[in-house]
């Protein structure tokens, strides 16, 4: 139920109590009315246009939709009239960008970056499934200029990490790295306004979501994990599990979030040269901040991913996150071999 706190109030109020200054509230408040655009766009589907519509491919050799090209577009707008920012770095662009300065005589760019997937799960747009939009807020070094470089920091380093589903309704749901905060679209007033606060997962689960078309791909650990849990109440786990799989990251993680389970990308002979299928950037980092803060895990399998130093804007890494003892199982089969 909404309590009638906005997520303007519950930022302010927040960079309050953990010290950082007015820009990083400006930061999400660009986001948030980036994001109410582009949900606009989303529930308009095919009467505004081919949203499905590929482009061209991306840094990654992906193909690029419609939308997924209206959603960057809108969210460097709003990051550029913010004024909050010092650069932006996409998983649609193959460099950062970094922003003019302002005229003299206008207030001076906050001291951030700003790191986003504007558009997941767009291969969900033509039979209209869920997506949404993942963002990450990082300080930028001192003297910084918008270089590549200069996003080369942990996920330890996130001052703050989110993202928008734009489902049923439209959904935020944020941290500041003090406990994680959920926020729904009032579309009467293009406002979000919490409607949760400080979510924890349950430690154990019975629920999991992966790609099961790629399981003769998978390293021995996952084989074991999966063939466990698909024995059931027969099998060694005792009791029978259910899969689900929206085919959209944001919708199985926030999934996890709001009923637990385990969500998994793991590496596998397919993709191994690749590094791994999900972005640390721009997917794992953001998401494995929120499971962390919801009393979750997030692993490689091989070790903590926000611990991961970047080498590459667009770096690849398996994911492992959600419910803390299904995750360490993984952990721990994958240190078995």
């Amino acid at each position: 139920m909404h309590n009638g706190s906005s997520l303007l109030e519950f930022t302010q109020a927040e960079c309050t109590r953990l010290g950082f200054d007015d820009d990083l509230a400006g930061v999400i408040a660009d986001i948030s009315s980036a994001c109410a655009a582009i949900s606009k766009l989303v529930r308009h589907g095919k009467l505004a246009g081919n949203f499905a519509a590929e482009r061209g491919t991306n840094i990654q050799d992906e193909a690029q939709k419609e939308l997924d090209f209206l959603a960057n577009d809108i969210l460097i707008d709003h990051a550029d009239r913010g004024g909050h920012l010092i650069a932006v770095a996409s998983e649609e662009m193959e460099e950062s960008l970094a922003f003019s300065p302002h005229k003299a005589d206008e207030k001076a760019r906050g001291n951030y970056l700003l790191v986003f997937d504007p558009l997941d799960g767009s291969s969900n747009i033509e039979v209209n499934g869920p997506v949404g939009t993942i963002f990450s807020v990082l300080r930028a070094p001192n003297g910084a200029r918008g270089l590549d470089a200069e996003f080369l920091q942990p996920g330890t380093n996130q001052l703050c990490a989110g993202y928008v589903l734009y489902g049923t309704s439209t959904e935020m749901v944020v941290t500041f790295g003090k406990g994680i905060a959920v926020f729904t679209l009032d579309s009467d007033d293009d406002l979000f306004k919490a409607t949760d606060h400080r979510l924890i997962i349950d430690d154990d689960t019975s629920e999991y979501g992966i790609n099961a078309s790629n399981q003769r791909f998978w390293e021995a650990p996952v084989q074991r994990y999966i063939s466990e849990i698909l024995a059931g109440k027969d099998g060694p786990r005792g009791r029978d599990f259910n899969m689900r799989w929206a085919g959209a990251m944001v919708a199985d993680v926030h999934r996890v979030l709001s009923r637990g389970g385990l969500f998994t990308y793991p590496i596998d002979e397919k993709i191994r040269a690749k590094g791994g299928r999900l972005r640390l950037m721009y997917e794992a980092n953001p998401m494995s901040m929120i499971m962390e803060q919801a009393g979750g895990l997030a692993s490689t399998g091989y070790g903590r991913i926000m611990e991961i130093m970047p080498s590459d804007l667009h770096q690849r890494v398996p994911v492992i996150l959600g419910a803390k003892n299904e995750v360490q199982r993984l952990i721990d089969y994958h240190s078995a071999t």
